[in-house]
């Protein structure tokens, strides 16, 4: 069973040092933590109409937070950095962001 675009890609990731890659055609997102970069990149072009010539993946390990005297872990998460291709078009959404 094939899983939808929107499935594997979850949200875009915003942070100053992912807006700075965009000016590379580098995008960063949150994804599923099964999802493979094969699996990725066709959820990128199929979602955003663009061309993906690389993905580079990283597990992220949750973080130990306290609130008061209890104490846990924030959920692990996968992010992907999807790099286009140069003459691919660029994703609207992250322009808005600059």
């Amino acid at each position: 069973m094939s899983k939808l675009a929107q499935d594997i890609i979850l949200r875009p990731i915003i942070t100053e040092e992912s807006m700075l890659n965009t000016a590379l055609k580098k995008y960063t997102f949150e994804v599923a933590k099964d999802a493979g970069k094969i699996e990725i990149a066709k959820a990128v072009e199929e979602l955003f109409g663009v061309k993906v010539a690389k993905v580079n993946t990283m597990s992220v390990r949750g973080k130990l937070r306290r609130q008061g005297r209890f104490q846990g872990y924030t959920p692990s998460w996968k992010k992907a950095i999807v790099t286009l291709t140069e003459d691919s078009k660029t994703i609207e959404f992250f322009d808005g962001m600059m």
